[in-house]
């Protein structure tokens, strides 16, 4: 098949204009996710390329440029399923985005989304003028492993030619070969420090004492909020529904407790370090299946096609931490990203900071708020500020909604996005950790 003239000429355009595109404006003019469905003890009805597709065809039909004419298309997804490989490019071919568009998937754990977008950024300022960028994952298809032990046992089977040897090592079975281990608990645990990460976040909350209380306060208040951005609609520009092949719809977060309260989840016993720590199953976030895409585009991009933006990209920050403590990445990430830009805790009008556990995000404010923090593991010369209670996850975040790894931060991008447009403000911050001892944030303006 002959290449596109239209698109060569298009080609030659960016060529051209490349220099321009260096520090030309990215910005986000649309996106869309599903909402999130808290898993339930077996597989979800959709794959990681189901969500994605689910989200991605609404959004792209109400946008007034072909499918085609997106420039890449990147992806966030941890948990990659066998039959799914690149889940960028299966759910770009199933979008209909047409055999010639390139696609590719990236994974920092929890930051995969905002990775993607990052990643979408740095295509736009290379001279692309579209680019679809965001982050899918089904937690409740996590694979099931065999041990180490039971591998070893099958690989020596595989290996025995004769009969006797053979019977030699089946007579060596043991029980416990044939007991599968989850693998998203596997993820969830830290090779070199060797803890999971509940245990990091217990860490913190005795590092920072942050107590019970108030980790079950903050995780009922982020079910308050997100019950009522649900009952005033808030949602209903972003979240689009997800239909299964029998005629299933779901049309919201199905895990929000509206009635949860802190006196409820003072009930539930801790879960990772029993019989004392903070961190319970009520107060961390949610495993949850769910996909988030936002649409990216030049200057250029904008007005070729009339598009409206929501937001500008300002600056993306990564940083990395020892893992133990890697719920304070977000300090870093958001300390350097506002240092470089010149900005203080008082520009910025509305935070998200991902809801991985409730001990996790009222550490990293205390630590915002700590002159000895922040000169000793800073370097700053005193505590960088404040976020206001009002200003932060406004319409709850991951202990309420969930937290579908690769996906959360795309979702926080582009709800800050929207969160600014409602409410007629400014500037906004987009931050998570990241297991493994990373954090990353990205700074936008409204439009």
């Amino acid at each position: 098949m002959s290449p596109d003239p239209a698109h060569l000429r298009e080609d030659a355009e960016r060529m051209n204009s490349y220099k321009e595109s260096a520090n030309s404006p990215v910005y986000i003019v649309d996106g869309a996710r599903t909402p999130f469905l808290k898993v339930t003890g077996a597989p979800g009805p959709f794959t990681p390329v189901d969500l994605a597709v689910q989200c991605g065809r609404p959004l792209l039909l109400r946008q007034p440029f072909a499918p085609s004419q997106v420039d890449k298309v990147i992806l966030g997804c941890v948990n990659v399923l066998p039959e799914e490989m690149n889940p960028a490019r299966i759910a770009a071919l199933r979008l209909g985005m047409g055999d010639g568009m390139p696609a590719h998937t990236v994974q920092i754990n929890c930051g995969s989304g905002m990775l993607a977008i990052d990643g979408g950024c740095a295509a736009i300022r290379d001279g692309a003028d579209l680019v679809l960028a965001g982050g899918s994952e089904a937690l409740s298809h996590a694979p099931l492993y065999f041990s180490q032990q039971a591998t070893h046992w099958f690989a020596a089977l595989n290996n025995a030619r004769s009969l006797s040897a053979r019977l030699k090592v089946l007579a060596a079975v043991k029980p416990g070969y044939f007991k599968p281990v989850l693998g998203l608990l596997r993820g969830l645990t830290d090779p070199l420090v060797e803890l999971s990460m509940g245990q990091t976040a217990e860490v913190l909350a005795h590092d920072f004492a942050i107590s019970r209380q108030a980790a079950d306060a903050y995780a009922a208040e982020s079910h308050r909020r997100l019950a009522n951005a649900q009952q005033h609609d808030w949602l209903a520009g972003e979240v689009v529904p997800a239909f299964t092949d029998n005629g299933d719809c779901f049309d919201r977060d199905n895990g929000v407790r509206p009635d949860s309260s802190a006196e409820k989840l003072a009930g539930l016993k801790p879960v990772f370090e029993k019989p004392w720590g903070k961190v319970t199953a009520g107060n961390s976030s949610q495993i949850t299946d769910g996909a988030s895409w936002v649409l990216l585009a030049s200057e250029r991009a904008v007005e070729r096609h009339g598009l409206q933006p929501l937001a500008r990209i300002v600056d993306c920050q990564w940083s990395a931490l020892d893992p133990s403590i890697m719920g304070l990445g977000p300090v870093l990430s958001i300390d350097e990203l506002l240092h470089r830009g010149g900005y203080s805790f008082a520009d910025i009008d509305l935070w998200e900071i991902n809801e991985a556990f409730a001990a996790q995000v009222l550490a990293c404010l205390a630590a915002f708020e700590s002159d000895d923090f922040c000169r000793q593991a800073l370097g700053r010369p005193r505590a960088l500020g404040s976020i206001p209670d009002d200003r932060l996850n406004i319409d709850g975040g991951a202990i309420s909604l969930g937290h579908p790894v690769g996906a959360s931060g795309s979702r926080i991008v582009l709800h800050l996005a929207n969160s600014l447009q409602r409410l007629g403000l400014k500037r906004g911050v987009a931050s998570q950790c990241v297991g493994g001892g990373q954090g990353g944030a990205m700074l936008l303006e409204a439009v």
